[in-house]
């Protein structure tokens, strides 16, 4: 799988410049359409977010960190702890009523050294599921803060050699709810509203 990696990060550089090299990691991050994998969510497994062609936040975000690491690119990751039931998702009723059941759970972003200043960047939500309402960042100029898939209201930061410290474990709650989820928001992306 190591090649895949390699691959995907000469297709996504190749010919560019740093900025253009940031961009361009970062949109074919974002483009891995957005599904929650539970074998995904470890630093060791996130590469087969290629195999399975979708990945939630936290796989995105590893292969961010591993691509930027290649460019030479300092980052930490960021977690924002949010609700599924809080998002502000028209949610079919059986999917809402998973998501009131759930707890507290974790976004994983990072913070990217650009100019000796953290800035935020966020791949997480695919341009698919912007009919949504979620913050899609359509175009991102390789300086500026993206926009967060949740909304802010603390921030932790962490080391990358601390990964496996913000791995979320998974309950029969949150498993039913994100097997829906991943379903719904694949019927969404092949809809055409």
């Amino acid at each position: 799988m190591a090649e895949i990696v390699d691959q995907k990060f000469k297709e996504w550089t190749k010919g560019k410049n740093l900025k253009d090299a940031r961009i361009g990691i970062y949109e074919g991050i974002r483009d891995i359409p957005y599904a929650v994998i539970p074998e995904l969510i470890d630093p060791e497994n996130y590469i087969n977010i290629f195999r399975f062609n979708s990945g939630s936040c936290t796989p995105k975000h590893f292969l961010l960190y591993n691509m930027y690491e290649r460019l030479g690119i300092s980052v930490l990751y960021a977690v924002y702890p949010f609700r599924w039931d809080e998002l502000e998702i028209d949610y079919p009723p059986n999917l809402k009523k998973l998501a009131e059941a759930l707890p507290t759970n974790y976004h994983l972003a990072c913070k990217v050294d650009i100019d000796g200043k953290l800035v935020l960047v966020d791949a997480t939500v695919d341009l698919a599921l912007e009919k949504l309402g979620l913050p899609v960042n359509k175009e991102w100029d390789g300086i500026r803060d993206t926009l967060l898939a949740v909304k802010l209201f603390d921030e932790e930061i962490y080391h990358p050699f601390e990964a496996k410290l913000i791995s979320p474990s998974f309950d029969e709650k949150s498993l039913a709810f994100y097997t829906e989820l991943n379903s719904w928001l694949e019927e969404v992306r092949n809809c055409l509203y």
